[in-house]
């Protein structure tokens, strides 16, 4: 089974984040969730991008790489929204990393090095008209990623919801949630 490394979004280490790691677990994976902000949770995207603009992005990069340090390299980088910074920049500059899977965001692959990495396979999930992911260009970053790399999907899922797929949070949308754990999960064993 595999390994991942599951970074939380931008509010905090939420209660839908720690369940989507049990259900992961409960399908035979290791999964690995350290909280970035030390206890914090906010009550919207906003106040929790304005902590993490206080801490600043690179800080929450660099403690992604720390806590990936005492970590085996064959890991799975996952992260919702904000996670998506330090699981996408472990998943090309690390060597060993088995895959990635991107929860409603995506950076170019230019701001982590020149390249996505040959054989790491790549899914990103996004609901269609999530104003976070279209309108801010993630959307196109994950389109030329997945063109660039040897083995990607993107999956677009009806409605406009943000982080909809934490059960803790207005924007929950249980069917598409299901769908996408579904397909992360087969996504994991393909790779176990």
């Amino acid at each position: 089974m595999a390994e991942v490394l599951l970074f939380h979004h931008a509010q905090g280490l939420t209660p839908g984040v720690v369940e989507f790691a049990e259900t992961l677990r409960a399908a035979g994976h290791t999964v690995h969730v350290p909280d970035l902000f030390r206890g914090r949770t906010f009550a919207t995207v906003e106040e929790g991008v304005d902590h993490a603009r206080s801490i600043g992005f690179a800080n929450i990069i660099e403690q992604g790489a720390a806590v990936a340090a005492g970590l085996p390299a064959e890991l799975v980088y996952a992260g919702f929204s904000l996670g998506v910074m330090p699981a996408q920049s472990l998943a090309q500059s690390r060597p060993g990393a088995r895959g990635a899977l991107f929860f409603s965001g995506c950076l170019p692959v230019s701001e982590f090095g020149s390249a996505w990495p040959a054989g790491v396979p790549v899914e990103i999930h996004s609901t269609e008209a999530d104003p976070e992911f279209v309108d801010s260009g993630d959307i196109d970053a994950a389109r030329a990623l997945i063109s660039e790399a040897d083995d990607g999907e993107l999956f677009l899922y009806p409605g406009d919801g943000h982080l909809f797929a934490d059960s803790s949070l207005p924007s929950y949308e249980p069917d598409s949630a299901a769908v996408l754990t579904g397909r992360v999960i087969q996504f994991l064993a393909r790779l176990g």
